[in-house]
């Protein structure tokens, strides 16, 4: 299984996408977030929820395609 996101080199989480369905993945986050910041009311609750959806969001495909998340300290 080929991994679409690589983890960070340093600290927990993941860096920028390895394949092109990565890059797709983070090209549509950020057009989304684009579109929430053109489109949506100017109510900071909205628009934090909103965020936050599409990051929690994120962060789920994240876990299922990229490599397993750990704490790391570099090579």
């Amino acid at each position: 299984m080929a991994y679409w996101f690589r983890a960070k080199r340093y600290g927990w989480g993941w860096g920028l996408p390895l394949t092109w369905q990565g890059w797709v993945v983070l090209a549509v986050f950020l057009g989304f977030l684009g579109a929430g910041i053109l489109l949506l009311p100017t109510n900071a609750f909205i628009f934090f929820g909103y965020v936050g959806l599409l990051s929690g969001v994120l962060v789920v495909i994240c876990w299922i395609k990229g490599e397993p998340p750990r704490w790391r300290w570099g090579k």
